[in-house]
């Protein structure tokens, strides 16, 4: 069950994937493109959303569904 982390507001959620996926996700880290594993996660299904709700980015601002720093 997702835990609530209080200070951030955020739920904790476990995510299966592939090794390869996971070391091209590490890599990324590594070459300081994203400052950690959750951040590139955050922006990725941010972007997700954006693409499969068709909604602008300033619409989804609007809706306070962008993540705070990037």
């Amino acid at each position: 069950m997702p835990r609530m982390v209080s200070k951030d507001k955020m739920i904790l959620i476990s995510v299966h994937l592939p090794k390869q996926m996971l070391q091209e996700l590490d890599e990324l880290v590594r070459q300081g493109r994203f400052p950690s594993r959750s951040e590139a996660i955050r922006i990725a299904v941010r972007d997700l959303i954006f693409r499969e709700s068709g909604l602008k980015q300033h619409e989804m601002e609007l809706r306070q569904i962008l993540i705070p720093g990037r």
